[in-house]
């Protein structure tokens, strides 16, 4: 979904923020005492699933602006 608005013209910066969860928030979420640690576990893969969002959107952006310069 990231790629293909990316492809439509739509900022990369703006759409690594859309995709990317700052440790900061993370870390603020992990500390609050009225979440169970079932919830904190879920927050962790979300964490970790959206690095791997964010990574695989930096590697099509590479490879398509990369593909652009070879034209």
């Amino acid at each position: 979904m990231f790629y293909g608005l990316f492809l439509r013209g739509h900022s990369v910066d703006a759409l690594r923020r859309d995709i990317d969860v700052p440790k900061s928030l993370v870390e603020k979420w992990m500390k609050a005492p009225r979440y169970e640690s079932s919830f904190r576990e879920t927050l962790k893969r979300l964490y970790f699933y959206r690095k791997q969002v964010l990574a695989i959107f930096d590697e099509l952006v590479h490879s398509e602006r990369a593909k652009n310069r070879l034209q």
